[in-house]
Formats: structure tokens, C-alpha cells, sequence
């Protein structure tokens, strides 16, 4: 027997009463039955405190949930301007709303903030009307990244013949940089309420274990009533004949640009952390 089992074997019989010089030789059956109860009842012993020690090792943590909405500034804003004209015939309606129509998408990429790929052109189409009459109309979307010239971009659209005119709409176009707002957001509401449920279970706050974002992001358009002072100027198209309706259309031309506001979105974001305790 090794020297491990020749000291486990003597501390074994030495509490057995029975004493051991080189290994367990027994006198009597009855003793050798003791030496195995005492054993397997040493092993249980330290088999009921291995799992006491495993659970004094388990990290304490705080797991917590929250939602932040954060406003933030619309950059962009998104129009719909059209022309519709009365001619005599398909072809006349339709090169006279052609003409027009170019001369608007002219007008307002010359606006700051509309570049060649924020104009698209939408559907053409031509009634008629009456016996001899046919109304031709063709629209265009505009994107405007530079919102603080939507008055302009109206007034400029309308001075260059647009006949119809929907918008601004206002949003965020710079979607990712917004939520990473939102985002930061929610985990310093999140830390906030981990670190007054520490202080309340006797802990202080260790680092975050675990961070989960929750849902996906919630970006509403919020417009503010509150308008700009307007602005004044003229637009720069042809001027028809002298007579009311030169009157009219130069009304239209020179007419103030619409106050506009870009207002704010609305971002929410939400989190969930798990905090370390200590």
C-alpha cells in the first residue's frame, strides 16, 4: 500500500479504535466492518459540503428593464409637387405639362439640401374633358435634407409653375444615429434603477454582465405648431403677357414663401442589463 493509503488507512483506524501498522489487517470481521462504515460516512461528509461551497461561489447580480424616448431634430423633410394644364389636344396638354414640369425640377434642385437623386418623377396622365379639351397632370417627390428651406422650396416650386403643391412632411433621415440616442438613453435608465436596487439589498453596483436590446426602434414624427417668421422674394419664371392673368401669375411669383418649422421626432429605444453586485 502507498504512502497516501497507508495515512488514510491509519487516520481511518485510528478512529475506529483499532490500531493500524501496515495497512488494515483485521483481528475480527467485525472490525473490518467498521473501517468501511466510517469511511463511506467520512466521503458522504464531504460530498454534502462540496455543494455549500459551489453555492457561497454564485455571483449575486440585479437584472433590470427600461424604455427611453428621446426627441430629436427632423433633418429631412418630403414634398409633392405636381402640374396640371388644359389644352386642346392630348399632345398639346401633355408638351405643355412636360415644359412646366421641367422647369420646376429645375427650380427646386437648385435649393440647398436637394440633390440629383432627390427628385422622382410620378405618374403622368391626360382626361379629357369636354368635347375638344384635355387636362394633362404629372407630378414629382422631392426629398429636402436642409428642412430650414422648405418655405423656399415651395415658393420657388410655385413661382416656376407647379400647380399643386403637398407637403412638408418632416422626418429623421438619419435613422441609425437617432436610435443610437434612444439607445444610450435607455441603458443610463437602466443603470439608474439597477443602482437603487442594489443600495436597497445592502450592495453596490458592479459592471454590466449582459446587455440585450429589446424590440426594435420606434421613430414617430412629432410636429411643433409654433411656425417661423416667413420669409419674402420672388421667383424667377417667364412673365406671360400683360393682362390678369400676368397680374395673377405674378402674384403667384413673387408670393412670401410659407412659414415652415421642422420640428422633432420622437426615438424610443429599450434595453436589458444584467449588473453585477458588490
Amino acid at each position: 500500500m502507498g504512502g497516501d493509503a497507508a495515512e488514510a488507512a491509519l487516520a481511518v483506524g485510528s478512529l475506529a479504535g483499532t490500531p493500524v501498522t501496515n495497512g488494515p489487517r483485521y483481528r475480527r470481521p467485525h472490525m473490518r466492518n467498521r473501517w468501511l462504515i466510517l469511511t463511506a460516512l467520512a466521503l458522504s461528509v464531504l460530498a454534502l459540503a462540496a455543494p455549500s461551497a459551489a453555492l457561497g461561489a454564485v455571483e449575486r447580480t440585479v437584472s433590470v428593464e427600461a424604455t427611453a424616448t428621446v426627441k430629436v431634430p427632423n433633418d429631412s423633410a418630403s414634398f409633392g409637387l405636381g402640374v396640371s394644364l388644359t389644352r386642346g389636344s392630348r399632345g398639346a396638354a401633355l408638351q405643355a405639362v412636360s415644359a412646366k414640369l421641367n422647369r420646376v425640377i429645375a427650380a427646386v434642385q437648385a435649393i440647398p439640401g436637394v440633390g440629383d437623386g432627390d427628385v422622382k418623377t410620378g405618374r403622368v396622365s391626360v382626361d379629357r374633358i369636354g368635347r375638344s379639351r384635355y387636362r394633362a397632370s404629372e407630378g414629382i417627390g422631392v426629398t429636402l435634407h436642409e428642412p430650414s428651406k422648405a418655405g423656399e422650396l415651395v415658393q420657388a416650386a410655385i413661382g416656376a409653375g407647379a400647380t399643386g403643391v403637398r407637403g412638408p412632411s418632416y422626418f429623421v433621415g438619419d435613422t441609425e444615429s437617432a436610435y443610437a440616442t434612444a439607445l444610450g438613453a435607455a441603458f443610463q435608465k437602466a443603470k439608474a434603477k439597477a443602482t437603487t436596487l442594489a443600495a436597497q439589498a445592502g450592495a453596490t453596483l458592479g459592471q454590466a454582465l449582459t446587455i440585450n436590446e429589446g424590440g426594435k426602434a420606434e421613430i414617430i414624427p412629432f410636429e411643433d405648431k409654433a411656425a417661423a417668421a416667413p420669409t419674402t422674394g420672388c421667383g424667377t419664371s417667364p412673365q406671360p403677357a400683360p393682362g390678369p392673368l400676368a397680374e395673377r401669375a405674378a402674384s403667384d411669383v413673387c408670393a412670401p414663401a410659407p412659414p415652415t418649422k421642422p420640428g422633432v421626432s420622437t426615438v424610443t429605444a429599450t434595453v436589458g442589463v444584467i449588473f453585477a453586485l458588490q
